[in-house]
């Protein structure tokens, strides 16, 4: 195999047309569009923490971007520039291939430039620096939620969860849900039509990438309230109810606690004033994209998050989110 820099030539040097100056020197040159502001985000992904270790290597390379974009997504910002870096364990042709032909397809999906970026010998480890443009003073933020605000989320969150956990032989989902959980895990979509839609419509938002309910926990310490999730609002995964009364239990619980406090789903979820939600439905029917109304902020503790049952009765929800060091 080639040495560092042929592999980059090889596979990583595309054009850049969005660039004063893309890959080649210490630096790439940029010129952010007058008027606006850059939005600027970094993720790492870990073999091992954030993928297993088999994982396809196109769809790898393909969420690797992706995870990053969500990000812009969140802020309402237009996607632009992205940087690489990688630590591979070894100069395996094949699948730094695949990788790259991933990563090159989300990037080509979604309309941005790979300028510049770095590799290294060690264990799997990827690393995106993604660069986006937003009108200045308009970006997304978490901290304009205010009481009386409706909570709504995208998608369906809580199918990446499911897809893991049937990956990892914690659960045998009826058919086809493994296909579609999995591609759901694997190969996640940037909501950046709709996170620029949102702009001066919703009063915060964020992308749902640890979990809904500490993901909404962030919006609401952020923006000083509290939140109340009523779970008859929840996208409803009845679907996945396959024969039999315990299975059904089972089911029904692990896919709860999937949609609650699964991550790796990259939707968004997002606060609105309540007088303004006729926007975000027709908002639903114009992207063709589910948009649900999941509940509310209200006074409370900062960062509180607080569940309801279909009788208005609180439920105790032990599990929120991942966190890597709790």
């Amino acid at each position: 195999m080639a040495g560092e820099f042929a592999l980059i030539d090889r596979y990583f040097a595309r054009p850049t047309p969005s660039a004063v100056l893309g890959p080649g020197d210490d630096c790439a040159l940029v010129q952010p569009t007058p008027g606006k502001q850059l939005a600027v985000t970094t993720d790492m992904l870990v073999a091992g923490t954030h993928f297993l270790p088999d994982t396809n290597p196109r769809n790898l390379g393909w969420k690797a971007l992706a995870v990053n974009l969500s990000d812009l997504a969140a802020m309402g910002a237009m996607a632009r520039w992205v940087t690489l870096a990688g630590a591979l364990p070894a100069a395996d042709a094949a699948w730094i291939e695949g990788f790259a032909d991933g990563f090159f397809a989300c990037a080509k999906e979604y309309g941005v430039d790979v300028i510049g970026g770095d590799t290294t010998r060690g264990p799997l480890n990827l690393c995106v620096t993604a660069l986006g443009e937003v009108e200045a003073g308009r970006a997304l933020r978490r901290d304009g939620a205010r009481p009386g605000d409706q909570v709504w989320v995208s998608g369906r969150p809580g199918l990446a969860a499911l897809g893991l956990a049937q990956l990892q032989g914690r659960v045998s989902l009826p058919e086809p849900w493994p296909r579609l959980c999995i591609a759901a895990l694997e190969k996640p979509r940037p909501r950046l039509a709709l996170g620029q839609a949102l702009v001066g419509l919703a009063s915060a938002a964020i992308d749902v990438s640890d979990g809904l309910l500490a993901d909404l926990g962030h919006i609401a310490e952020r923006s000083a309230c509290a939140a109340a999730v009523r779970l008859v609002q929840l996208p409803q995964l009845r679907d996945l109810v396959g024969s039999g009364e315990r299975y059904d239990a089972d089911l029904r619980r692990l896919a709860l606690d999937c949609q609650l406090a699964g991550g790796d789903d990259y939707e968004l979820c997002f606060t609105v004033p309540a007088a303004r939600s006729p926007e975000v439905a027709a908002l639903a029917a114009a992207l063709e994209l589910p948009l649900w109304p999941i509940g509310e902020i209200v006074a409370g503790t900062p960062g509180t998050v607080e569940v309801f049952d279909p009788d208005g009765q609180p439920v105790d929800i032990a599990r929120r989110g991942y966190d890597h060091f709790a």
